[in-house]
């Protein structure tokens, strides 16, 4: 599929030509001037534009596409295109207002594995730190079908994008943390973590975490659940950023006290002892470059010994809690809001939490089990074929 566009070459050579690091700037002539602003308007409507098409081609039956010659590979370049426009809170906004909306999300039920993937991709960046998408997806119900791929799709890389997306479609957003809540969320995210793909462990146990520290009173239901003896498992992980956010996790259970003595480890804090000694010993082993790496984890393991054991772990007897050059008085980093804050629109979110009320009443947990399947997921599952074992995507 081929699109058109403004000169961009034209103008990076007139942008090259009219530019010198040696002299300062000069004012642009008027002519200049005029074709610059001319340039920049035919760009902002082509954009307009190209989502419109793409929005036709996404609104056509698949049996229309198939007869026309388009293949499962262009409609995935569509929407890579289309992801790019949509980085644009505006364009992302818009998308909704020319009619694009509900055939992206009507992709997350293709038959395509791959198409499915990258729709939730462009979701993903649609509702990133955007309230006005995030509530519109929420109204044309797009959680259901991002919940139904990240629990029961056959492709480990579906459920991988569509658990992304779900995690930006909720993050400042209570509606959407309730009903991804009373859906069963948290027995689903259990489940991610007991899957053989690293990446999807990462993006579960970060999930898992941010909840945690928005919710405290979840951490209950979180320990009912069986999460602490799954992720002191994981804080043994081989990746590193799996163990990080394993002992993230955990350290937000041990520091809700509500839980008892040894918060909401369900009387797992002696276990967790032995495994926290087997990473301050790993962590002794580490050469000078893994230290420096390993800055979150060291601060982690610290502070989760400290808050079930009320004494500093022997890292700082050993002198690497804090390295030589680092800063003594850095508290541990939340490692949640890292993998949730992308730069693009964070000022969004940080707006719209400068709003909420400084006094807030807990909200009592909403559910322990799984629930009857919906009637979109019976049908997705009779139509839906073999998982694909191998076709694991580990890259971060």
């Amino acid at each position: 599929m081929t699109k058109e566009g403004p000169n961009w070459d034209g103008l990076l050579k007139w942008s090259l030509a009219h530019s010198d690091a040696t002299r300062s700037s000069r004012n642009l002539s008027e002519d200049d001037r005029k074709w610059f602003m001319e340039a920049m308007q035919a760009q902002m409507i082509d954009v307009i534009k190209r989502m419109k098409e793409i929005t036709l081609v996404m609104q056509a039956p698949e049996e229309v596409l198939v007869a026309q010659g388009v293949t499962a590979n262009d409609i995935k370049d569509m929407l890579d295109e289309l992801q790019e426009h949509v980085e644009s809170i505006d364009n992302a906004n818009d998308l909704h207002s020319i009619g694009g909306l509900v055939p992206l999300l009507n992709y997350l039920k293709n038959s395509d594995a791959g198409i499915r993937a990258k729709a939730a991709e462009v979701v993903t960046t649609i509702v990133q730190n955007n309230p006005r998408s995030q509530q519109l997806v929420m109204e044309a119900s797009g959680l259901e079908p991002l919940l139904f791929n990240f629990t029961s799709d056959p492709d480990i890389n579906v459920r991988t994008t569509a658990l992304s997306a779900i995690s930006s479609l909720i993050r400042h957003n209570k509606p959407g943390i309730t009903a991804f809540r009373l859906a069963n969320g948290y027995a689903a995210l259990r489940d991610a973590l007991n899957s053989e793909s690293v990446r999807f462990q990462r993006k579960s146990l970060n999930l898992i975490q941010y909840l945690l520290h928005e919710n405290h009173s979840d951490c209950a239901v979180v320990s009912q659940l069986g999460f602490p003896r799954i992720m002191m498992h994981l804080a043994s992980s081989e990746d590193l950023e799996v163990r990080e956010a394993a002992l993230g996790g955990l350290l937000e259970l041990a520091r809700d006290r509500a839980g008892g003595t040894d918060g909401n480890l369900s009387g797992e804090a002696e276990k967790l002892k032995p495994i926290l000694r087997d990473r301050i010993e790993g962590i002794s082993l580490m050469s000078p470059e893994d230290l420096e790496a390993a800055k979150e984890e060291r601060q982690l393991v610290d502070s989760l010994w400290a808050a079930c054991y009320y004494e500093p772990s022997s890292l700082q007897e050993k002198g690497l809690l804090v390295l030589p050059g680092e800063d003594a008085t850095s508290i541990p980093p939340d490692v949640a809001s890292k993998h949730f804050e992308p730069p693009l629109r964070a000022w969004a979110a940080n707006e719209a939490a400068g709003r909420q009320p400084s006094t807030e009443k807990k909200e009592s947990p909403l559910l322990l089990g799984f629930g009857p399947p919906s009637e979109h997921a019976r049908v997705q599952s009779n139509s839906g074929g073999e998982a694909d074992a191998g076709g694991q995507n580990t890259s971060p």
